[in-house]
């Protein structure tokens, strides 16, 4: 891995969080994500499953995590599975994790070979009744891969009938939607590497550069900070492009008059950051542009404030709908009395603002959490309204990721610019503020 190691101190708590959800006499098993394939014999970069990493803290193929905190012998209650290495693989994959290492990253005491699961397994399973079993159960997964962990859910059944079948992901999304400060300082860590690659993209972004170019200055430095990468794909989309969701091309030259919407995030020890900001490719908005980034901006720093324990995610999004009318009503993209007579189930903003204000952020950039959704202390959301005219090829996208507090919102990107005239002077800058 190419991040600094994380205290074994953050795996030991998950498990005991995990443990004393589940009912007495049970086992639970985790399994790693598998190495995916490309095409002939090429594979992709491996990433671990989420859920055992929240609970191992390992970062390898080919592991897996037994859970049985009732069994009679206290030195098999956690088991660690991984794999076992041989001069073979150390020549042709390089080395891979010993027992110790094992042992000394997640802070479990018995560590085997992964070779070894299923015969103790069958062996540890007769003294249980309830098996946990772990799936994706994300509200938006779409799983057209079957994982190790279905095909472990498969075999389970099959074997052992009679047993009581339980669900992880419950009590994974649960825990995985309050953050410790171990996993909040992760997180600040992904948003630091972040502002130092937008401050690096200001000064080059000019008419005539490509799209393509600034993702390659992205990428340059999530790497050179230690990160894998980016949490998910960058948006880089000028012009028209802006007002694609989803764009993923970032193949255009970028013109003058255009904006450019940048959504990016740096990926750190498995943690997700998400950065949106959209600057013009002048280094000066244009009177209109101007005005709807300021829009935006201010429904953005509104709804911020609405980030407050014990407000629900339906709530906090209707509000934030009634914040965007009354701007696109300013703007003159909406007719005020139209408004008055719109069906509540279909609202007109919806045209220019067609997604949702906010999601979790962690271990995924659209983190697990609990549904229905009340605001919580240690919760991080994302914060990201926009506003998108097709007809004027103008996007304007601004997004900061917030930690829930009982003292109020903390902003996580607080130190990245984000008014226009601070983004304006940094464009027209040779200096660098990294």
């Amino acid at each position: 891995m190419k991040y600094a190691p994380i205290p074994k101190d953050l795996f030991i708590e998950n498990r005991k969080r995990f443990q004393s959800a589940l009912k007495p006499g049970s086992i639970a098993v985790f399994h790693s994500n598998d190495i995916m394939p490309t095409n002939a014999d090429g594979a992709m970069p491996f990433r671990q499953n989420n859920d055992l990493f929240y609970l191992s803290g390992i970062d390898q193929e080919e592991t897996v995590l037994l859970i049985c905190p009732d069994y009679f012998d206290p030195a098999l209650r956690e088991i660690l599975f991984v794999r076992e290495t041989n001069d073979y693989i150390k020549v042709w994959e390089g080395k891979k994790l010993t027992k110790e290492e094992a042992k000394e990253a997640s802070g479990i005491p018995k560590v085997m070979w992964t070779s070894e699961f299923q015969k103790v397994f069958q062996i540890m399973v007769t003294d249980c009744q309830h098996i946990y079993l772990n799936t994706n159960e994300h509200v938006r997964s779409t799983t057209e891969v079957e994982s190790r962990d279905q095909r472990f859910i498969d075999w389970v059944k099959s074997r052992f009938p009679l047993h009581t079948y339980e669900r992880s992901a419950v009590i994974m999304n649960a825990l995985r939607s309050i953050k410790s400060r171990t996993e909040i300082e992760l997180i600040q860590k992904a948003c630091s590497i972040t502002r130092k690659a937008f401050l690096r993209i200001l000064p080059m972004v000019k008419p005539g550069v490509s799209e393509h170019e600034i993702e390659a200055e992205i990428w340059h430095e999530f790497l050179m900070n230690r990160s894998r990468g980016p949490a998910y794909y960058p948006i880089i989309a000028s012009g028209a492009g802006s007002c694609i969701l989803h764009y993923n091309d970032n193949d255009k030259i970028c013109r003058e008059g255009e904006v450019l919407l940048l959504d990016f995030g740096c990926e750190y020890a498995n943690y997700a950051s998400d950065l949106s900001r959209t600057i013009p490719v002048s280094g000066k908005f244009n009177p209109r542009q101007l005005a709807i980034y300021q829009a935006v901006l201010r429904v953005m720093r509104a709804a911020t404030g609405m980030l407050v324990p014990g407000n629900t995610l339906d709530k906090y999004h209707e509000a934030v709908g009634f914040l965007m009318e009354e701007e696109l009503i300013k703007l003159g993209l909406l007719d005020g009395e139209e408004v008055k007579k719109q069906n509540p189930d279909a609202p007109l903003y919806k045209k220019y603002f067609m997604h949702g204000t906010s999601h979790h952020l962690g271990l995924d950039v659209h983190d697990v959490g609990r549904r229905p959704v009340s605001f919580a202390p240690g919760m991080v959301y994302t914060c990201e309204p926009g506003i998108y005219v097709p007809k004027e090829e103008i996007g304007i996208r601004i997004e900061n990721d917030i930690l829930i507090t009982e003292n109020g919102p903390v902003d996580l990107m607080a130190d990245i610019p984000i008014e226009a005239s601070d983004i304006e002077h940094l464009m027209n800058s040779d200096k660098k503020m990294i």
